[in-house]
C-alpha cells in the first residue's frame, strides 16, 4: 500500500583403448583432447549458514489498512543495523519491525528509502550496533552452473534462516512476479536463475556462493516452488544491481524510481480505468476524504500530470513527500470535473 492504495553428475568411467591396441587393429588415432571440467560440488547448506547466517534478519510487516501481516528477509550492509532487502517485502506496511539472528534483539525501523521498480529498498535499525555485515560479492562474476545456497525466512517462521542449495541456471532473466497479498505484479530484468527451493518469506534473503559472499538477492520463486512442490526455480537480483540502487539511498539521491523517506499518503484505494485511476476506496481521516472525492471518481492528473492508471498515480506519489501540497484533479461518474489542493501526510511505506 502506497499513497495510492494498490486493491532454493558424476561423469561414468571409461575404458579407452592403448595406442598400441588401435595401431594393431588398424585404426589410426585420434590426438588426445582434455578431458572435460566436472561441476563443482554443491555447497554444504550448514556451513554456508555458519559464515552468512548471522548477517541475515527477519523482517516482520503489519499492514494496517489491508489488515494483513507479512515476512520477509534482510541483508545487514553495517554493523550499525543498514539492512537491505525487497521492497516488496516492506510495501504497504504500517507497523515494521525486525529480528536479528545475530543478537536475538527486535528493533524497530526506519525506511532510508526504496526503488519500487526494481524492488529494492533499505532499512535502518533504530539503535543496532555490532551487527555482522554481510560479505558482499561480485555478481558480475557468477556463471552457469555455479553452486549456491539461497537462504530466508522461509514460511515466515522466524528464527536461523533456511538454507536451500542448488545451482545457477541462468544469466540475464526476465521475470513477471506477482505479489501473493495485493495480485500486483512487477517485471524484473538481469535476473540471476538458480534451481533453489525460495519459498515465501525468503524474499530479501541472500543468494551466496562458494566463498560465503552474497551475489545476489532472493526476490521471486516459480509456482512449484510456492507450493513446495518439487521442480521449479528461483531468482535473485544480483548483488551489483541491488548495491547500486542500495548506495544512491544512502546517499540521499532521489530520481524517478527511488523515493527518500517517508512515504506520501493521500488515503485512497485505485484500480485502472479508462482515462484515469478509478477510485475502489477512499479511506477515513485521511486527506482525500476530506476533498470529497469518493467510490467511483477518477483521478486524471496530479499537480497537472496526466493521470492514465493506478500506477501513474502512485508514480506520481512517489516523487513526493509528506507535507507537500498537490493539486487533485477528478472526474465523477456524471462527467463533472472537480479539483482540490491536497497535503499529503506519512503513510504506508514501500
Amino acid at each position: 500500500m502506497r499513497g495510492a492504495l494498490r486493491s532454493g553428475r558424476r561423469r561414468l568411467g571409461v575404458t579407452v583403448p592403448t595406442l598400441a591396441a588401435l595401431a594393431v587393429a588398424g585404426v589410426l588415432a585420434a590426438p588426445a583432447q582434455a578431458a572435460p571440467t566436472l561441476p563443482a560440488p554443491p555447497l554444504d547448506p550448514g556451513a554456508m549458514l555458519a559464515q552468512v547466517g548471522p548477517a541475515v534478519v527477519n523482517i516482520n510487516a503489519q499492514m494496517g489498512y489491508q489488515g494483513a501481516v507479512g515476512s520477509g528477509t534482510g541483508i545487514v550492509l553495517d554493523p550499525g543495523g543498514v539492512v537491505l532487502t525487497n521492497n516488496h517485502v516492506i510495501a504497504g506496511a504500517t507497523v515494521l519491525t525486525v529480528d536479528s539472528v545475530a543478537s536475538g534483539q527486535t528493533y524497530e525501523v526506519d525506511v532510508l528509502g526504496f526503488d519500487r521498480s526494481h524492488d529494492v529498498a533499505v532499512l535502518q535499525l533504530r539503535g543496532a550496533e555490532g551487527l555482522p555485515a554481510a560479505n558482499i560479492g561480485n555478481s558480475s562474476r557468477v556463471a552457469v552452473g555455479d553452486p549456491v545456497v539461497a537462504m530466508g525466512n522461509a514460511g515466515g517462521h522466524g528464527g536461523p534462516p533456511s538454507a536451500a542449495p542448488g545451482r545457477v541456471i541462468g544469466l540475464n532473466q526476465t521475470v513477471t512476479a506477482a505479489d501473493e497479498l495485493t495480485g500486483s505484479t512487477e517485471t524484473l530484468t538481469n535476473m540471476i536463475k538458480a534451481d533453489t527451493a525460495i519459498r515465501p518469506g525468503d524474499s530479501g534473503g541472500p543468494l551466496v556462493n562458494a566463498a560465503g559472499q552474497v551475489i545476489g538477492m532472493n526476490t521471486a520463486a516459480s509456482d512449484n516452488y510456492k507450493f513446495a512442490q518439487p521442480g521449479g526455480e528461483g531468482y535473485a537480483i544480483p548483488i551489483d544491481q541491488a548495491m547500486a540502487i542500495a548506495n544512491q539511498i544512502r546517499s540521499g539521491v532521489s530520481s524517478r524510481t527511488v523515493h527518500i523517506g517517508a512515504t506520501a499518503f493521500m488515503g485512497v484505494g485505485v484500480v485502472d480505468s479508462n482515462g484515469g485511476a478509478r477510485v475502489a476506496q477512499v479511506l477515513e481521516g485521511t486527506p482525500a476524504a476530506a476533498t470529497g472525492i469518493a467510490r467511483d471518481d477518477v483521478i486524471t492528473s496530479v499537480n497537472g500530470q496526466p493521470v492514465n492508471s493506478a500506477t501513474d498515480l502512485t508514480d506520481e506519489l512517489d516523487q513526493r513527500h509528506p507535507g507537500d501540497t498537490v493539486t487533485l484533479t477528478w472526474r465523477s461518474p456524471t462527467g463533472s470535473e472537480h479539483s482540490a489542493e491536497v497535503v499529503l501526510v506519512p503513510g504506508p511505506v514501500g
